[in-house]
């Protein structure tokens, strides 16, 4: 790994940079797995892989799909939602085999994204009403996988609505309006409790 460097004089490689790296050197690949192994795992996790063993099985996978699939890259998307674009894949696919419904993964880390989902949603203007983070889990569990995935990318990720928009292979426009109706499902969620 040492031999594959991340940084030149002092600025970190592009991803488009360590794709061509990498077509030219496959020992470049580790470069591209150190970057993305430790945001892909989490990202797993929030889609609600809650079994370590299955999401590092399904982390390897998304890899060698990477890997595989390297010279398929389009360069007109960023690297990062093409990757993540497998991994979404991936995971959804592991889901379907296990018939599981997934839930988001609450960590410790990840409680101020409960709220700021629960503020954006404009939860926040029920002064006498605060909800707690599990509730707005509940909530957020209980959405369609489309809604829930999409609310995983925006706040949990914070993906912008392009890179969603790659991820997810819809246009910007459907990407606002899931995310507009996964929030006014939570609000609704969390009225009835």
């Amino acid at each position: 790994m040492a031999d594959i460097p991340l940084y030149r004089e002092g600025q970190q490689f592009s991803d488009q940079e360590l794709v061509a790296q990498t077509i030219k050197n496959k020992q470049a690949f580790t470069a591209i797995v150190d970057r993305y192994e430790a945001p892909l795992l989490r990202y797993i996790s929030r889609l609600g892989c809650k079994d370590n063993s299955a999401a590092r099985d399904l982390l390897q996978e998304i890899f060698i799909k990477t890997f595989v699939h390297l010279n398929d890259y389009d360069h007109s998307l960023q690297f990062s939602s093409w990757i993540y674009r497998i991994a979404h894949n991936e995971t959804i696919s592991y889901f379907r085999k296990e018939r599981s419904r997934p839930g988001v993964l609450v960590r410790a880390e990840d409680f101020f994204l409960f709220e700021t989902i629960a503020d954006d949603a404009l939860l926040s203007d029920q002064k006498e009403h605060r909800h707690t983070v599990l509730e707005i889990k509940a909530a957020v569990d209980r959405l369609e996988p489309k809604y829930r995935e999409i609310i995983v990318l925006k706040f949990f990720e914070e993906k912008s609505y392009e890179e969603i928009s790659d991820i997810l292979q819809i246009p910007q426009g459907t990407v606002a309006t899931l995310i507009s109706r996964a929030k006014k499902k939570i609000k609704i969620y969390l009225e009835k409790r």
